[in-house]
């Protein structure tokens, strides 16, 4: 089994799964398979129900994410991928997760109960000013959000929150963004705006078919 990225293992077989501690052992919240290896209990992050869990499938070799790290989480929904965040920067770090739909907002309010290093928040990402006194400084920003405009909330709120040398996590659903172009050219678009965009440097970048059709995962650093 290999750490392949802080607080993520790949343990090896016909299909490979990757694997994070879990940080509530014996816990599940979403029937999620677990794994104990050497005595310590491990959860398998599914590819086709989570962004970051594509990503890591499709080689991601850079998260940003390590023990400690404070995070802000956009578009956190019921929890799932959160939850496996909150597994890799460990009881050390402390996550704020982020979503405007209170319905599922009261989901996620149970796992973060379960959870000491995530705390529940209902706000809408395109209005970081409404929630900024309830955010420090964070060391990631990650974004999963299905909006038009979701490059520019991303980017706004990174400004906002992000610290220097810090790295922001925006997984891109094209299909959201514009149904009349090709995914491959909205991704090269916003490939673009990164690079003219002062202050944001591209470190990682994948496409995620075939877990997740027509999305992309970018991660980039603050400068």
């Amino acid at each position: 089994m290999n750490e392949t990225l802080p607080g993520i293992w790949i343990k090896p077989g016909k299909f490979k799964k990757i694997l994070t501690q879990n940080l509530t052992p014996g816990k599940q919240f979403f029937d999620e398979e677990l794994v104990k290896e050497g005595g310590t209990e491990y959860r398998v992050l599914d590819p086709k129900r989570s962004k970051l869990g594509a990503a890591v499938a499709k080689g991601l070799h850079r998260s940003g994410f390590k023990k400690g790290s404070i995070v802000l989480y956009l578009g956190a929904s019921h929890g799932y991928t959160p939850s496996y965040v909150s597994d890799i920067i460990g009881a050390e770090g402390f996550m704020i997760c982020l979503d405007f739909a209170p319905r599922v907002v009261r989901d996620l309010v149970f796992v973060c109960s379960e959870r000491e290093n995530m705390a529940p928040l209902l706000g809408d990402a395109k209005k970081p000013e409404s929630y900024a006194d309830k955010i420090p400084e964070v060391d990631v920003v990650y974004q999963d959000i299905a909006q038009k405009d979701q490059l520019d909330i991303f980017i706004k709120n990174c400004d906002k929150f992000l610290k220097k040398n810090g790295h922001g996590l925006l997984a891109v659903k094209a299909r959201s963004i514009d149904v009349t172009k090709r995914p491959g050219d909205i991704f090269k678009d916003i490939r673009k705006r990164f690079d003219a965009e002062k202050g944001y440097s591209i470190t990682d970048y994948r496409e995620l078919d075939p877990f997740e059709k027509d999305h992309s995962f970018f991660v980039v650093k603050k400068q």
